[in-house]
């Protein structure tokens, strides 16, 4: 699936919530279905920065496809970038660059998000972004 399929995907699955704590709920749920990191990968430097909650980001490439892997300490931030994931998992390091993330819009995230989760929520995108950067240098170097 293209990136705009999966999040068409996911503004039709929280456009069935009227009320935003069953759209939390979601979120918990999508967290709690996030597969765990490694121990190990729990590392200073894999820490996002600018997250007010822990969170870890992991990626590699995979046959020219990025495989990105996270983890929270907190439920919400956890839902949050399990949703970054489900829609930028196993997608090309360029597909990734050029992604217009409108879900998060479209879903009224960022405005029922408090202040320092919106600042968590664009941490995480850069981060990811970042990666797919660098993996898409190191594709054409």
């Amino acid at each position: 699936m293209t990136i705009n399929e999966i999040q068409d995907q996911i503004v039709e699955d929280f456009s069935m919530f009227d009320d935003w704590m069953d759209r939390y709920q979601q979120l918990i749920d999508l967290g709690n279905d996030l597969a765990p990191i490694d121990e190990k990968k729990r590392t200073e430097q894999l820490l996002i920065k600018g997250c007010q909650s822990k969170v870890w980001l992991d990626a590699e490439l995979v046959d020219g496809k990025i495989k990105f892997g996270a983890d929270s300490d907190a439920i919400i931030t956890k839902g949050i970038v399990a949703l970054l994931i489900r829609v930028l998992n196993n997608q090309t390091p360029q597909a990734v660059i050029d992604a217009d993330l409108y879900f998060i819009d479209k879903i009224g995230l960022k405005e029922n998000l408090s202040p320092t989760r919106s600042n968590g929520l664009l941490a995480m995108i850069k981060q990811m972004k970042l990666y797919a950067i660098a993996y898409q240098a190191k594709q054409n170097g």
